[in-house]
């Protein structure tokens, strides 16, 4: 795994533009998100060493440095998932290679379907806690120092100066933001009714196929992690959605621009 961290990011670092501290995963809703960005590098995974190819439907495969307002940013477009069969390793790669890079902020958005009654379809929720209900996690096996400590600290895995940043932003921007925590599952079904019932005995207001990983990798790395889920269907214990892939990514379009004007106002005041 060093080695591979090693490769890829020599391969990046000789393309990189600028000096990046900030990183956004392009998961569901930020996809236009590259609009507001002035892109000066684009490299497609398959030119990339170690990396895999992204292959859902909404997630493009591309790695970009770009700038916006003189802040230099590293763009993952199209995230990796674990449900596609690659191993948690590999669905964390990125993650990895950004810290290599110089990376200290992450950016993170996923679409979810809603398990809090009071949420509703186009909402965006802050993740403050999360449920690893994958079954598996990145940090098993060989325990790397260089990389991290054996057992990271998760009490604070979403930043709390970030997410009041985005109150306070989104206030400004005249929208308000649920919080909450999110349960993430391995997929690639969506979940039964007795699945959801059970998840919000848990505590979980929100269900998803992401995120997880990568964000237990980013605060093994000591990164600062920012999350947010668009909500695209309701699993509620009263009345469950029938949802489908596609109506799941026709809502996240909905609620991409307030996403996308989000993080960029956020990353303006960085």
């Amino acid at each position: 795994m060093l080695e591979q961290i090693k490769e890829t990011s020599d391969f990046l670092r000789n393309k990189m533009v600028g000096n990046p501290k900030v990183a956004i995963v392009l998961g569901s809703g930020l996809g236009g998100l590259v609009n507001y960005f002035d892109i000066k590098a684009e490299i497609p995974y398959a030119e990339i060493p170690n990396f895999p190819q992204s292959a859902v439907k909404g997630h493009k495969g591309s790695w970009i440095f770009a700038t916006m307002n003189g802040i230099d940013v590293i763009i993952q477009n199209g995230r990796f998932h674990f449900y596609e069969g690659y191993n948690m390793k590999t669905v964390t790669l990125p993650v990895r290679i950004f810290k290599e890079l110089g990376v200290n902020i992450l950016f993170l958005s996923n679409a979810v379907g809603g398990l809090n009654p009071s949420y509703k379809v186009g909402d965006i929720m802050l993740i403050s806690d999360h449920i690893n209900f994958m079954f598996d996690n990145p940090l098993w096996g060989k325990n790397y120092e260089e990389l991290g400590p054996r057992f990271p600290d998760m009490s604070d895995a979403y930043s709390p100066r970030l997410r009041k940043l985005a109150h306070q932003t989104a206030k400004k921007l005249n929208f308000t933001l649920q919080e909450g925590v999110y349960v993430g599952v391995m997929g690639p079904n969506f979940e039964t009714p007795a699945e959801c019932r059970m998840f919000r005995l848990m505590g979980a207001d929100v269900v998803g196929m992401s995120t997880v990983p990568e964000v237990i990798v980013a605060r093994h790395s000591g990164m600062e992690v920012f999350a947010m889920s668009a909500i695209t269907n309701l699993n509620l214990a009263a009345a469950q959605e029938k949802a489908t892939h596609e109506s799941v990514l026709e809502a996240a379009e909905l609620v991409g621009p307030r996403m996308s004007s989000l993080v960029y106002e956020m990353i303006s005041q960085l």
